[in-house]
């Protein structure tokens, strides 16, 4: 039986960067004495470890615990402070999605596509309303482009299905990949943005409520014309203070709500018994985005937007309890992006990837990947 030798404030970092404390310590009842000195974990035990704390087993062969980075600019805060925490799942994410950006770049530039040209073509003192109607124009929307949108869930889709027909990659997922087990922390992040001039690619929290995904997604595209990669969790809908993530936000509430259109409704809204319902419907948002909106220009104070935020994330928590699992093989199109995915797909058909890539990239193994292809072929995963 092969033992190893571990230092014991490694032992205990992972069980903290894991943050699953508690459930680790009970599966492993010698941890107390592997971090003492005590008794020293076999080779088996330790692999075990490593996988239940999502630890790349080198690091518990290190004499110290290692000092992790994200390798975006991280823009995450707790009460305005800088969040130092980084959490194995964030940390993984990130370099999944760069793995995915780094081989559709070198596949988009073998086809001889062209760099995307509003990529990083804004500056941080160009006014907010000149730089949401480039991103519309880009877009193919119009300034009422939402107004033909049933509702704020489906105009939510269409800006999806805009921001991908553009070039950008957007991906929504509320896990590591296709683990299950492995839920993302809203509260740890909502998204980051990795800019490129090929491939840029915006990820959104998808555990994050569907009604704060907008603003992110928003927020996000905000970063791509700006030529700003960063991660940030926007809590309360409200960015961090560092210069780029304000001109990300107030570009993002001009894109979603216009101002001067708000100001031109917002008499008839107060005659509304729910005022921010009555702007939902008018602007195809969510209420907790349009009550954002009313706070930055001073038409609430900042209590009333607080009260009403609580209020709604307390409901749509409640929602999300009651909501029924998705369909596998669709929800691929929102954890890969369907352009993304379609690259890969026709890379693999023409013999310049190989299935071993492919599934690595995808986390979809043989028949899985088989038959998700299919589907894309087939125009079935819309």
């Amino acid at each position: 039986m092969t033992r190893v030798n571990v230092n014991g404030a490694v032992i205990r970092w992972a069980v903290e960067r894991s943050g699953r404390a508690s459930a680790v310590r009970n599966k492993f009842p010698q941890l107390g004495a592997w971090e003492e000195g005590g008794v020293r974990p076999t080779l088996h035990q330790l692999e075990k470890f490593a996988k239940e704390t999502a630890t790349p087993l080198g690091y518990l062969f290190l004499s110290a615990p290692p000092e992790e980075r994200l390798p975006i600019p991280d823009f995450r805060t707790l009460a305005d402070q800088p969040v130092r925490r980084i959490s194995p799942d964030l940390l993984e994410t990130v370099y999944l999605m760069q793995r995915r950006q780094e081989w559709l770049r070198d596949y988009l530039e073998q086809q001889g596509e062209e760099r995307l040209p509003f990529v990083a073509s804004a500056r941080l003192e160009d006014p907010p309303e000149a730089v949401a109607a480039r991103m519309r124009e880009v877009l193919g929307l119009s300034g009422q482009w939402a107004a033909s949108q049933r509702t704020w869930t489906h105009a939510l889709v269409e800006l999806r299905h805009k921001i991908e027909e553009s070039g950008i990659v957007v991906v929504i997922n509320g896990i590591v990949g296709n683990n299950t087990h492995r839920k993302l922390d809203p509260r740890e992040f909502r998204g980051f943005v990795l800019v490129d001039e090929y491939a840029p690619l915006i990820f959104v929290n998808g555990a994050d409520g569907k009604a704060a995904q907008m603003f992110t997604l928003a927020h996000e595209l905000a970063h791509v014309w700006l030529g700003k990669s960063a991660a940030f969790d926007l809590p309360e809908l409200t960015p961090s203070l560092e210069p780029s993530e304000q001109a990300c936000n107030r570009i993002a509430a001009e894109f979603l709500v216009p101002k001067k259109e708000l100001f031109r409704v917002w008499s008839l809204a107060q005659e509304d018994p729910n005022p921010f319902q009555r702007l939902a419907r008018e602007f195809k948002v969510s209420s907790l985005v349009a009550a954002r909106r009313a706070r930055d220009l001073g038409l609430v104070t900042d209590a009333e937007f607080l009260n009403f935020y609580r209020q709604y994330e307390n409901e749509e928590q409640q929602q999300k309890k009651t909501q029924p699992g998705g369909n596998f093989y669709a929800s691929q199109n929102l954890r890969l992006s369907r352009r993304f995915a379609d690259a890969v797909v026709h890379a693999v058909r023409e013999d310049k990837l190989s299935y071993g890539e492919a599934y690595r990239l995808t986390g979809l193994y043989g028949k899985a990947f088989e038959r998700y292809a299919e589907r894309l072929e087939n125009g079935a995963a819309a």
